[in-house]
């Protein structure tokens, strides 16, 4: 498409408008990240796929929702208001796990927090309804898309309803929404009225009783039901995840009072490889709007600016994650054709040094669907791919990997190619070839490997939906042989989690034994973050495990949580009285003394205080091996 403005990002103002000749948008996306026109960012996404389609569309980024007209700064869009909490849910965003306020944003400029309002879409939607009472609007990103129906939300401690009845939204496009947009573009482009988009795939809306057309819907419990009963929750949110197959699941009928349903349509068909090729191929200036240079830039785009997405969606079905419900289960990837053209118009940019920092996706080894059957009839409902073992059907292959990274490492001006995306290594071992662990420590990282076993448990790793420890332990067993035989002194790392459903004082304990065995201690704790749809957040407020409707084990008082995570830095002196605590409630006094197997001592240090709130972050980890650092924190023992 022909650019007739001056700069190449979208516009952002009127004078924006005028420069390209436009009198009105057909869209304006509201959005509550800074205006980052990377492919990164699905607001760039979604606006440059409806560009490329003929529309015409508008950015207010991260309005001032205390002020009415910051929503018409571009006048009243011909078609419909888009909006987008941001790339994260706004309370992930703005809160820790203990719920204390974050200091940086990094989707804000300058990293300032406080530039969007808690519940982003909801506030930003009622802003728009009040100014123009008509306009359609349409709710997109994560924040819409793991709210789209009745949940429970961590932050208020209560189930709220669907975000489309809260906001006064008239539809969400939930998923990646490339499809969906287009589609629900078209039918308003038409003259369609937006009441009438009711059948398009991957979409959300709102309707009365007696007036579903959908076929043969599911109706799941009604919103009294599920906030009277947690076993009705748990019950309809199972329902919802053995729906998130474009190939197999129907639509879903979610009851309000006043004879109010909420209609899910199935999700939106997978993209092609072409599909993704084009949409990767949009001319994003691959940066932040040059209006932001003046507070510091956007500190996201660091992360990203020099990594390439190879691949959408993951079959590997972690309890605590939510992509089974925004992305889904079926692996989308690009040609090598077109991440090698990206990668090559990237060592021209300004600032490339020579390392591409990231080749991959939610995870980075898969690169194809599981197996055969997905691609045309989708992933088993009740089945998983990995877990609790790899399924025979299973195709653990990484030769297509491979073979793109040995193309990129051979690209001019090229020094080094990263793989930092979270490798699954239940699927490497379910790989009998050494090829790709081989090339991955000979080329991919440097020093350490960073990996995500979580625990050591077979009981919390089964509520994760991980593999069995087992597993981990023999990966790290073959990783060490294939360092050997390269030549290499590398480590792994593992991102560990406290407090997940399931884990008892009793497997904390364990947790604190294996951390000992390995001979240092985490910088930071990922403690379990409860977010919208994810089975762990199912577990954490009802205490039933969906899938079996079985009790779990659920540390959710603050004192234990900080107990659990205390164990995992067992070292810190400020954590000296809650691990004591911990041990003492777990029956293991026989950690406390100076044998080499304890933990702590009998005593406590004179003037150290119990630390009163762990981080909760993941963060930098001693690698597996080393011996920890005389320096800071672990310099400071008992």
């Amino acid at each position: 498409m022909e650019r007739t403005d001056n700069t190449g990002f979208l516009p952002i103002s009127r004078e924006d408008m005028e420069r390209r000749g436009w009198e009105q948008c057909d869209f304006v996306f509201v959005i509550g990240d800074a205006y980052v026109d990377h492919s990164s960012f699905g607001p760039a996404i979604i606006s440059r796929h409806l560009e490329a389609h003929g529309y015409r569309v508008g950015i207010i980024s991260q309005p001032d929702w205390k002020k009415e007209d910051s929503i018409s700064i571009l006048g009243e869009p011909r078609l419909a208001f888009l909006v987008c909490a941001g790339n994260m849910d706004s309370m992930v965003n703005h809160y820790t796990v203990a719920k204390k306020r974050r200091k940086n944003d990094a989707y804000t400029p300058g990293g300032v927090m406080g530039k969007r309002p808690d519940y982003a879409a909801v506030v930003y939607s009622n802003l728009i309804r009040r100014t123009y009472k008509k306009t359609p609007i349409i709710l997109g990103g994560i924040e819409a898309s793991l709210r789209r129906m009745a949940h429970y939300d961590y932050w208020s401690d209560k189930v709220k309803r669907s975000i489309l009845l809260d906001s006064g939204a008239d539809l969400i496009s939930y998923g990646m929404g490339e499809h969906s947009m287009l589609e629900i573009a078209e039918a308003l482009d038409s003259g369609m009225a937006v009441k009438d988009i009711t059948f398009v795939p991957g979409t959300v809306y709102r309707t009365k009783e007696g007036e579903v057309s959908a076929y043969e819907p599911v109706y799941l419990p009604s919103f009294e039901e599920i906030t009277a009963e947690k076993k009705q929750y748990a019950r309809s949110f199972m329902s919802q995840y053995e729906n998130t197959d474009p190939f197999s699941a129907r639509p879903l009928v979610e009851p309000y009072p006043n004879k109010v349903l909420v209609v899910q349509n199935p999700p939106a068909k997978p993209l092609t490889e072409q599909e993704m090729d084009d949409i990767y191929a949009y001319p994003y200036m691959g940066t932040f709007h040059p209006s932001y240079k003046k507070e510091g830039g956007v500190p996201a785009i660091r992360e990203i600016q020099f990594s390439l997405t190879s691949c959408r969606g993951c079959f590997g079905g972690c309890s605590f994650c939510a992509l089974t419900f925004h992305q889904g289960r079926i692996i989308q990837a690009r040609s090598h054709a077109s991440i090698i053209k990206e990668a090559q118009e990237m060592t021209e940019k300004e600032g490339f040094k020579g390392y591409i920092h990231d080749v991959g996706g939610p995870t980075g080894n898969f690169r194809k669907p599981a197996c055969e059957k997905q691609g045309k009839k989708g992933a088993c409902q009740g089945k998983q791919c990995l877990f609790p073992k790899p399924c025979p059907n299973l195709r653990a292959d990484h030769r297509d990997y491979v073979a793109l990274l040995r193309k990129l490492r051979k690209l001019p001006k090229v020094k080094k190619v990263f793989v930092r995306s979270g490798i699954r290594f239940d699927y490497v071992m379910a790989d009998e070839a050494d090829t790709f662990l081989r090339e991955l420590c000979e080329h991919h990282i440097s020093g350490q490997l960073r990996v995500a076993p979580e625990h050591v448990s077979d009981k919390v790793l089964h509520a994760m939906g991980k593999p069995a420890h087992a597993v981990y332990q023999s990966f790290l067993k073959r990783y060490e042989r294939v360092n050997k035989r390269t030549g290499k002194s590398q480590y792994v790392v593992p991102y560990l989690m406290s407090s997940h459903p399931g884990s008892t004082l009793t497997e904390a304990v364990k947790l604190a034994e294996y951390i000992r065995d390995l001979g240092y201690m985490p910088e930071q704790v990922q403690d379990f973050y409860p977010t919208p749809s994810t089975i762990s957040t199912c577990m954490y407020y009802t205490g039933l495990d969906p899938r079996t409707m079985r009790p779990v084990y659920v540390p959710d008082k603050p004192h234990e949580k900080a107990m659990q995570r205390a164990l995992i830095q067992y070292r810190d002196p400020e954590n000296y009285e809650l691990v004591k605590e911990a041990l003492c409630k777990a029956g293991r006094e026989d950690l406390i003394g100076f044998g080499p197997r304890c933990l702590i001592p009998p005593r406590k240090l004179s003037g150290r205080k119990p630390k009163k709130e762990p981080s909760g972050k993941r963060g930098k980890r001693e690698p597996a091996g080393r011996k920890p650092k005389k320096t800071g924190k672990n310099r400071k023992r008992y």
